[in-house]
């Protein structure tokens, strides 16, 4: 498989489809192969069953069929697309996490077989989501829409730079604007604590923000002078601004980490919640010191 492999990960759900379906369109647009995979885990039978070979031939028969569908699938939505397909067997969540090590992006599906009819995200999807070393794209939402901006979502933090090539990339390659959200809580002197922000006169403040952000965007429209961009400055949270942009965007682009993290944690909350809330696929970016040399 190339190092620089689109990988999708399928289980024949509804949600897998979906996937397959971005994840295809996404490998003909970058011109890079498309690998797709289906994880069966079989090991917790053998200390209980004497039918190790023959529950093994079953299942790697029915993942087999899983992968040639989703194969054909794949190419009915992108027939330029270079696509191939193999099973795994093991947890699909390691098993995948494995293979970010050397893919250029892992597409997952928001659900997939079994859990809660109620829950939003999939163990396995937020699972790869928050761990992998390379960035990932969750299908959800209206995973088939192809019209709208590119959203993404950008703070002062390191990953800010990370989360523009990713945007400008991803708007230049559909031919589409972008929205740069960029959230800003009201600042509050201390001694007027028992004030809400919503009083507080934040034109000051709002016009150094809106400078600051034209200071990251300008090198950005330099080299990406055809992308239109749009820039929503608000004082909501990250992660209730981008949700709100996501029923009109095609993609939402975040880093996986800005400020106030847990140290160690490779998703801060506004990723995690826009997984969970989001109305089109979500698109999780990494810098070099998460994904390392591995890729």
């Amino acid at each position: 498989m190339s190092t620089r492999a689109i990988v999708v990960g399928t289980d024949g759900t509804t949600s897998s489809k979906a996937a397959v379906d971005w994840a295809a369109r996404e490998a003909q647009r970058r011109r890079l192969p498309l690998h797709i995979v289906h994880a069966f885990d079989w090991d917790w039978h053998d200390p209980r069953y004497d039918i190790g070979n023959e529950y093994v031939d079953i299942n790697r028969k029915l993942a087999e069929a899983v992968v040639a569908a989703a194969i054909d699938q794949a190419w009915k939505t992108a027939p330029a697309a270079d696509v191939d397909g193999d099973t795994l067997i093991g947890h699909a969540a390691p098993r995948l996490l494995d293979m970010a090590r050397h893919t250029e992006l892992l597409v997952l599906g928001s659900r997939g077989r079994g859990g809660f009819g109620s829950l939003l995200l999939g163990s396995v999807s937020q699972r790869v989501a928050t761990h992998a070393t390379c960035p990932v794209v969750v299908v959800r939402g209206r995973g088939d829409v192809d019209e709208g901006p590119v959203a993404a979502g950008v703070d002062d933090s390191s990953s800010a730079d990370v989360v523009l090539a990713a945007a400008f990339e991803a708007a230049a390659g559909r031919g589409c604007a972008l929205t740069v959200v960029h959230a800003c809580l009201p600042v509050i002197p201390l001694w007027l604590a028992d004030v809400s922000a919503a009083d507080i006169d934040t034109r000051a403040q709002d016009i150094a923000e809106r400078t600051e952000l034209d200071r990251q965007l300008a090198p950005w429209r330099d080299k990406y002078p055809q992308v239109p961009v749009e820039i929503v400055l608000t004082h909501e949270s990250p992660a209730s601004a981008l949700v709100q942009q996501s029923t009109r965007a095609q993609l939402v682009i975040v880093g996986s980490r800005g400020h106030g993290v847990v140290a160690g944690s490779l998703l801060g909350s506004t990723g995690l919640q826009l997984l969970h809330h989001a109305d089109c696929p979500v698109h999780i970016v990494r810098r070099e010191s998460e994904t390392g040399e591995q890729r």
